[in-house]
């Protein structure tokens, strides 16, 4: 069985799976540029978008980890942070990864995560939550279950029934969250593979990412624009969070602390904020809409 963390790194540098090589530069340079911290005055939440960015590089410009992380099959393991020591100039950066300098000092690397399978010799959580129920497959080839936080942070134990009547019993990996897909090879009918897909995602709409938190904040385009105070979910309750003025969809804000703890580590949730536009607007909205979009047109023109 392999268990795989699947971030969208597609979607992550806006393009299609479709994308050549050249959209794939081009769009990883645009983002680099975006969000690289001596381009956003050290910014933690820029420099965690920026490790984002530098780690969907890094497995779909390599044909060999892109085909396995399309396929499910990428190997889990720990890494030092490349950007443990700083952040390369962004010129200099650009010119290591896209090629015409040594890239000995410099490589796309995925940074350290949540997503790192730990030492099963290292001590874990006790008192684990109770098994998740059996979980019936929708179909051969995948199956999804829920987990809770506890669960996919210790790991537990997932009874699973396929179409044909076969049982199959497995442990979950800890520190493990949603998306995660676990293959279990040659079960399926056949001797196919099947999948088993790990939803771990609370009432209120947060995403486990091992001991990281990740939420989607919808505002609307006056509150991102001119900055706004909201009330956000946590594990330990609602916070307010402050919005800076001028958030963009995308930008991520960090609640330092608040994601899952173990022993003496404790992770962080990630806020990104989404935009997003009532479908109802009224005659006054809309007019104030048009009025933006002609100063956007004045401004171009001078």
């Amino acid at each position: 069985m392999t268990s795989v963390a699947e971030p969208d790194y597609w979607s992550l540098l806006g393009l299609s799976p479709e994308s050549d090589a050249a959209q794939l530069k081009r769009a990883f340079r645009r983002e680099a540029r975006r969000w690289h911290p001596d381009l956003n005055g050290n910014d933690p939440i820029a420099e965690e978008r920026f490790k984002l960015v530098n780690e969907a590089y890094a497995v779909l410009s390599d044909p060999r980890r892109r085909m396995a992380w399309e396929h499910g099959e990428v190997t889990l393991r720990q890494n030092n942070d490349p950007f443990a020591e700083g952040f390369p100039d962004f010129e200099d950066y650009l010119d290591v990864v896209l090629g015409g300098r040594d890239r000995s000092s410099v490589d796309p690397v995925e940074p350290p995560s949540s997503r790192e399978v730990y030492d099963d010799a290292q001590e874990r959580p006790v008192a684990a939550e109770p098994s998740p129920p059996p979980v019936r497959a929708r179909e051969d080839l995948e199956s999804q279950v829920e987990l809770t936080p506890e669960q996919a942070l210790m790991g537990t134990r997932v009874e699973l029934v396929l179409g044909d009547g076969t049982q199959i019993e497995l442990e979950t990996p800890p520190f493990a969250g949603d998306g995660w897909r676990l293959r279990l090879e040659g079960v399926a009918p056949g001797g196919r593979d099947h999948f088993l897909q790990l939803r771990v995602v609370t009432s209120e709409g947060l995403r486990i990412d091992g001991l990281r938190v990740l939420y989607r904040l919808e505002l609307f385009p006056p509150d991102a624009a001119l900055g706004c105070a909201v009330d956000v979910p946590t594990l330990d309750g609602p916070v307010t969070l402050q919005v800076p003025p001028g958030s963009s969809s995308g930008r991520l804000l960090r609640l330092r602390g608040r994601g899952l703890a173990c022993e003496d580590e404790r992770g962080d949730q990630l806020v990104e904020i989404v935009i997003v536009i009532p479908a109802d607007l009224g005659d006054a909205e809309r007019a104030l809409y048009r009025r933006l979009q002609e100063l956007a047109l004045e401004e171009d023109v001078t």
